[in-house]
This record gives C-alpha cells, sequence and structure tokens, in this order.
C-alpha cells in the first residue's frame, strides 16, 4: 500500500470519513470506529452522504474524501463538487500516488513518453477515443484508466472494448505490445498481464484495472550526445 504519511495524518485528526468500500478498506488500519464518523460512498448515495456531512460539522470538525492513488487524476467530478459544497478555501486537495504512475514504473514506459488518459469519468469520452487513436498512429506509448459500466454495457470502454476499437481504426493490434494491471499495491491480489492488444478482446479484467500500450523506444543521455 502506497500511503503518504500526509495522508495518514490528514486521516488521524478526522471526525468524519466518507469513501468507496475499495478505498475504505485500505485505509482500515489507521481508522478508529470508537471516534470517527465513517460512511460508506456509493454512486447512488455519494451526493446525500457529502451532504450529510456538511450539515453534520462544526467549524473545528475536518472530514477526509479518501480516493485510491490521487485525487488529481481521474476525481476530477468528485472533487468538482466536494468545492462546490464545502467551498475552495475549506478542501485541501492532498495529493498521492496513482495507479498510472506505479504502471509506468512496472512497464518501464516513461510518462514524459508516453499519452495519459482516463476513461473512467461520466462524461462523453469520444474525443478521448479518438485522441488516443491519434497517439498510437504517432507510436506513442499510452496509459489510461479503463472505463467500467455495469449497469449499461453500451457506456463500458473496458480492455477488450480498447482492442476491439483500435482494431476497428485501422490498427494491427497484433504487433501491439501491452500491459493490464490488476489491483496494484495490493500485494496479495495484485496481478499482471503482457502480451498483445489483440489478446484482450475476449479477456476480462476487474474494474481496478490499468492498461499500458507500450511503444516506447528506450533513448539514454549517450545517445542524445
Amino acid at each position: 500500500m502506497y500511503l503518504t504519511d500526509v495522508a495518514k495524518d490528514a486521516i488521524y485528526r478526522c471526525h468524519y470519513i466518507a469513501g468507496y468500500k475499495y478505498t475504505l478498506n485500505i485505509i482500515e488500519d489507521i481508522i478508529d470506529r470508537k471516534i470517527q464518523e465513517v460512511y460508506e460512498v456509493t454512486m447512488s448515495n455519494q451526493e446525500r452522504i457529502y451532504q450529510d456531512i456538511y450539515l453534520k460539522m462544526k467549524d473545528s470538525d475536518y472530514c477526509a474524501i479518501p480516493f485510491t492513488g490521487d485525487a488529481n487524476f481521474s476525481e476530477s467530478e468528485v472533487v468538482d463538487r466536494l468545492l462546490e459544497l464545502f467551498g475552495d478555501d475549506n478542501v485541501e486537495i492532498i495529493p498521492g500516488i496513482s495507479s498510472i504512475q506505479i504502471a509506468a514504473a512496472k512497464s518501464r514506459v516513461p510518462l514524459d513518453k508516453a499519452h495519459i488518459v482516463t476513461f473512467h469519468v461520466s462524461g462523453d469520452i469520444e474525443q478521448k477515443k479518438l485522441e488516443l487513436v491519434k497517439a498510437i498512429l504517432e507510436q506513442k506509448s499510452a496509459i489510461l484508466l479503463p472505463r467500467p459500466w455495469p449497469r449499461d454495457i453500451t457506456r463500458r470502454f473496458m480492455e477488450s472494448d480498447i482492442a476491439i476499437f483500435l482494431k476497428e481504426k485501422g490498427i494491427d493490434t497484433s504487433n501491439l505490445k501491452v500491459w493490464v494491471f490488476e489491483n496494484l499495491t495490493q500485494y496479495n491480489k495484485e496481478t499482471i498481464f503482457k502480451g498483445k492488444v489483440n489478446e484482450l478482446e475476449k479477456m476480462e479484467f476487474s474494474e481496478i484495472s490499468v492498461m499500458v500500450i507500450d511503444q516506447v523506444k528506450h533513448q539514454t543521455y549517450l545517445q542524445l550526445g
């Protein structure tokens, strides 16, 4: 578990904690349920919970809303709502270590040579999809978060969907190297798939996954003169 000390300190001092089940499980060891009020958030109840906490909080109270990874990546829709509800001056965003960073390290694909995109959003992703195609055609690597959508299969864009989409756009996916990481930092659950993009077409991965399309050409400072 890659949990920073500053994040731990923030959680310790909070009277209220609200997060998704997966996230709460990760930080369970540092939660004191005897003195902290803990709320499990879902897509359907999050607005009610945030408003309930807002109405309960006193001026001296703190609330932690933890995310897996970095709140500055793939969580903007929630963060924007918290800023709106609690006020900009009352919200501190503590950056974390994202799955994107960890996947980049494990695949040895540098962030500065990759197209980085999240499809893990509620809004329209059609432009993001076209930008992914453009990046692949330009021989860039890509590090991305797929989009699970169990309630509406037409809106999901998981690894198998991405593989089919890229093939439909004329990309030779049989020669495109790929990594898929699941449950990163959960050492007893972490899995790694390494192969070609076309192999993903009939494969299923969990909602907690990161995909890396590896087209990196390693270049050292010696080659740069």
